[in-house]
């Protein structure tokens, strides 16, 4: 197609471009009788009858091209493909060459053959008329273009040359460079007609994207001209204005559509002159903003405005319920108790703090905290889903109380608080909590099962300028704890005694966390006798503390404390490694039994640390026993049964401790690898005055020899009670503040060999019981 720039068109231009030689063929038609009249003039000027014939020749091939373009069009002058195109090129190339020979031959003749002025002038005059409109008709064909120029110039160049006279020559060499003019016209025409239709190409195509990107917007989108009126809308922002097409909101005002809004009772008209203020000030000013409605039937859009380019304003809205539905469940859950549906801790503490922040400074205001008693056991027996149950039946009585000034809420677990925004005084605080304590007493139904609702409380009044929330809290938890110590079931108003009381444990706990880190613990040993020889078989380790200030602090104090903080492992490991240590020291027939706490059980390492402490001292296995209470069994049965089995392939003795204060502690017998039972110190406390306790006592031995178990009975503390083991119950060991108090380390391997005084007179009695 020409050494131009259109050399590797797009087929569709090249289609378009051979579809536009089949324009205008009229042109055609009154080129053909321009050609016979003109060839009919000069035949009168010159009667040859050549000039005649070329007359109907150009007139008949001008007629045979037109028809052929009318039977084009009649088909519906569309073009197929590429190749259809290209044959009816080569088919309009072949009938446009023959009317370029028949003219150029006109010239030819009338300059050189038959030369006369007049048919010179007239040949002359045709040829390049019919040479202006080549570029126009035939622009998109550049082989027809070239045809015609060399046609067309060609023979008449030619005459002039062959006249061999100067001028002649000279104006057939100055016509030749009309066909280069006139390809170069032509093919300037088609590479402007070509850019124009690659740029309208181009422009339909980002009018296309642009179209379809404004219409697949999830939000609708408006751009406002100058006037401030709709220029640009999309499909969303018609369907979000309940309109049937964008068009529809061309040359709308923001006050106009607002006003739908308002037409529809979805917006306010205070709204509307809200949002149309707050979007005209945006796009005044130049600055993005942002603007939430929510409408009559609960649904929420979000305006946006910004400034655009070229004075345009941008607003775009979108409907966000979805979004708001899901932040308000988000600070929702944030806020309130998943369960219950109360406030949370979070939002109870923010409630209670923002009502003491307002208002009168000067009145008072309580605080009471609510915990279920014994909520443990519903877990541990019935399961969780039960508990959750009990729970949330307590939170709808709760609820009931929750009003104007009153703000309840679970506080986590079984814990509930409520805060009173205004009380009168302590009678008025009491007479509230003893009706919600009314209120919470009675039996519920949970998934079938029949429970009683039973709490204890604390409470704190205090005047709004002296406290704080979490002042109020740590006093209510206080009252709390008081009481539950004292029976539970009822509520306590805080005391400044209970403030004391809290700091001094407090500051115990620290105390006894130092004293662990540093090792200021002590290990006292209390002995075991055997009943067949009054000597010491083995002792019983027991850590002792003696503070630097208070004196010695009761195991009873002291261990409760450690179990709270955490640390009770650590006094088990410290004792452990002790005791190791020291009865490695001592004869070898003297054993060390080792108490070790429930929560020593819940930890695999406890295997662990008694392998460490044997292998550090050195002391033979079968010397070291470890007592497991019933605590660790009930917690956890399989892992502690697995732990103790651990244990016994150490080579270590078991022992049950506390034997006969639990619940179950039979069907520990016969489950468990244990040596050795120690029965609890109750079952002597009458056995010298009832018979039916001493005959229970002999029950509970001879069962435990049955299993070949070693017995040992604790609490042994008068001579009597030892006579009566003695001659009736005859167990292996014995154990108690008979044989005196708790000694050291080397009080005990000082005592391992001496016999018990009162083993004569034990000898004395039993042979008078023989007699």
């Amino acid at each position: 197609m020409g050494r131009t720039k259109t050399e590797s068109i797009p087929a569709d231009v090249y289609i378009q471009f051979v579809r536009s030689l089949f324009d205008n063929a009229y042109m055609l038609v009154i080129g053909g009788a321009c050609y016979w009249i003109l060839g009919f003039m000069i035949y009168l000027r010159t009667y040859n009858p050549l000039f005649i014939g070329f007359s109907f020749l150009l007139l008949s091939i001008s007629l045979f091209r037109y028809f052929g373009i009318r039977s084009f069009l009649k088909t519906g002058g569309m073009i197929a493909d590429v190749e259809q195109a290209q044959r009816l090129e080569r088919n309009y190339i072949l009938k446009g060459s023959l009317q370029g020979l028949g003219l150029g031959s006109l010239c030819f003749i009338s300059i050189y053959v038959y030369p006369d002025p007049f048919a010179e002038l007239a040949a002359m005059s045709l040829t390049l008329a019919t040479l202006v409109t080549v570029v126009g008709r035939n622009y998109g064909s550049p082989r027809m273009v070239r045809v015609f120029s060399v046609t067309f110039i060609g023979p008449a160049a030619l005459a002039l040359l062959l006249r061999m006279d100067a001028p002649s020559v000279l104006l057939g060499l100055m016509i030749i460079p009309l066909t280069f003019i006139t390809i170069n016209s032509a093919d300037h025409v088609r590479n402007v007609l070509f850019s124009a239709v690659i740029g309208h190409k181009q422009a339909r195509s980002v009018t296309r994207k642009f179209d379809r990107a404004l219409n697949t917007m999830s939000h609708g989108l408006v751009m406002l001209g100058p006037d401030g009126r709709v220029a640009v809308a999309n499909a969303e922002a018609a369907h979000l204005m309940s309109l049937k097409s964008a068009d529809s909101l061309l040359g709308r005002s923001i006050h106009g559509l607002l006003m739908r809004g308002v037409a529809g009772g979805m917006l306010a008209p205070k709204d509307c002159r809200y949002i149309e203020a707050q979007l005209t000030r945006a796009l005044r000013e130049g600055r993005d903003r942002k603007v939430l409605v929510s409408l009559a039937n609960g649904q929420h859009y979000e305006f946006s405005a910004r400034e655009g380019s070229q004075e345009l304003g941008v607003v775009t809205f979108e409907d966000v319920t979805a979004r708001v539905e899901a932040e308000e469940k988000i600070r929702f859950m944030a806020r309130y108790d998943n369960l219950t549906g109360l406030p949370n801790r979070a939002y109870f503490h923010e409630l209670a703090g923002e009502a003491m922040a307002s208002g009168d400074r000067d009145r008072l205001c309580g605080l009471a905290v609510l915990d279920l008693d014994d909520f443990k056991s519903v877990n541990d027996t019935l399961g969780h889903p039960v508990g959750d149950g009990l729970i949330y039946a307590v939170a709808e009585r709760l609820a009931a109380v929750a009003g104007p000034g009153i703000n309840v809420s679970r506080f986590g677990g079984d814990e509930f608080m409520i805060y009173f925004d205004r009380i009168e005084d302590e009678s008025h605080l009491s007479g509230l909590l003893d009706e919600i304590f009314a209120e919470l007493q009675g039996e519920v139904d949970v998934a079938g099962h029949g429970l009683r609702i039973q709490a204890s409380g604390g409470a704190v009044l205090s005047m709004v300028k002296d406290s704080d929330v979490d002042a109020m809290i740590v006093k209510a938890d206080l009252a709390l704890y008081k009481a539950k110590e004292l029976g539970k079931n009822s509520w306590r108003l805080f005391e400044a005694s209970m403030d004391a009381a809290f700091r001094n444990r407090q500051l115990m706990k620290a105390d006894l966390r130092s004293a662990v880190q540093n090792k200021e613990l002590r290990v006292v040993y209390q002995p075991i006798v055997s009943m067949s020889t009054m000597r010491i078989a083995s002792c019983e380790a027991l850590c002792r503390w003696d503070h630097p200030d208070l004196g010695p602090i009761s195991p009873s104090v002291f261990i409760p404390l450690a179990e709270e903080m955490g640390i009770i492992s650590e006094i088990s490991t410290f004792v452990l490694q002790a005791a190791c240590a020291e009865c490695a020291k001592w004869p070898a027939q003297t054993s060390v039994s080792i108490n070790l706490s429930a929560k020593d059980f819940r930890n695999r390492d406890v295997v662990q640390k008694v392998r460490d402490a044997l292998a550090a001292s050195g002391l033979a296995p079968h010397r070291l026993e470890i007592e497991v209470t019933e605590t660790a069994l009930l917690d956890d049965k399989s892992l502690t049964r697995e732990l103790i089995e651990e244990l016994k392939t150490l080579g270590v003795r078991i022992a049950l401790d506390d034997f006969g204060t639990g619940y179950s502690s039979l069907s520990y017998l016969h489950k468990l690898p244990l040596d050795k039972i120690k029965i609890d110190r109750s079952f002597l406390i009458d056995v010298t005055q009832s018979p039916q306790s001493l005959d229970l006592l002999k029950g509970i031995v001879g069962l435990t020899r049955t299993l070949g178990l070693v017995v040992t009975i604790e609490g042994v503390e008068t001579f009597e009670q030892l006579k009566i083991l003695v001659h009736s119950v005859k167990p292996d060991l014995v154990q108690g503040f008979l044989f005196g108090a708790a000694l050291s380390a080397s009080g005990i391997e000082t005592m391992s060999n001496v016999t018990w005084p009162f083993a004569a007179d034990l000898r004395l009695a039993a042979k008078r019981t023989a007699r």
